[in-house]
């Protein structure tokens, strides 16, 4: 499983070093200068924090009905990495934030859904690590209540009054900006992927090095 996972580091570090060259040459948006880069930084992180907030509710329900292991290691992982892309979109968006809008952080519905939605999933690590026996079914309902979140935290722009853009803008973007706009979102992906494979294969090996364990115990 882990030279599957080659590949896809292998195109992620190529799109991430030729990215900072498409968005080099993008035009700059109207009333922003350089700054407004930071937003092909930012916009992918957080877009896959909720798509991997939605996969981690939809791997954790079928496995508080499947009970196979597999799906919790999925889970913990899809968990692990929504943290981690968020994290990325909490840092970048204020930096964006600052020079097109003038503040770091507002609690607007977007921005204040985001962070719980990001806190939702932190605390679903800590209860796997901290939570002891029985903390995995526990840690994957509150996974199905982040997913059921998700939607509103992209939805909330349209809903809200809120400082950020519609939801309609990217897809509308011209095709100057949304070309390296997508171009980097591949590559989060494809990091996200590998990452994923990585993660699963790692809590496989540990599920084996326990069983193994309790057989010599035995």
């Amino acid at each position: 499983m882990r030279k599957a996972v080659v590949p896809f580091f292998v195109l992620a570090g190529l799109i991430f070093m030729t990215a900072p060259i498409l968005i080099a040459r993008a035009p700059f948006a109207a009333g922003m200068g350089l700054d407004q880069k930071i937003f092909y930084f930012h916009m992918p992180p957080a877009m896959l924090m909720l798509l991997s907030a939605i996969f981690c509710g939809l791997i954790s329900a079928t496995f508080l009905v499947k009970r196979r292991p597999l799906y919790d290691w999925m889970g913990y992982a899809a968990a692990e990495l929504t943290v981690l892309y968020g994290a990325i979109a909490m840092v970048t968006g204020p930096l964006w934030a600052r020079k097109a809008w003038g503040v770091w952080w507002v609690w607007d519905p977007r921005l204040t859904m985001s962070f719980l939605l990001w806190m939702i999933f932190i605390s679903y690590i800590l209860l796997r690590r901290y939570g002891g026996p029985g903390s995995e079914v526990l840690a994957a309902g509150l996974a199905v209540f982040g997913m059921a979140t998700s939607p509103f935290v992209y939805l909330s722009v349209n809903i809200w009054r809120t400082i950020h853009p519609l939801t309609t803008v990217v897809p509308t973007l011209p095709v100057d900006f949304a070309f390296p706009l997508w171009y980097s979102f591949t590559g989060f992906l494809l990091f996200y992927v590998a990452l994923l494979t990585l993660r699963v294969s790692v809590e496989q090996q540990r599920a084996l090095l326990d069983q193994l364990y309790l057989e010599s115990e035995e």
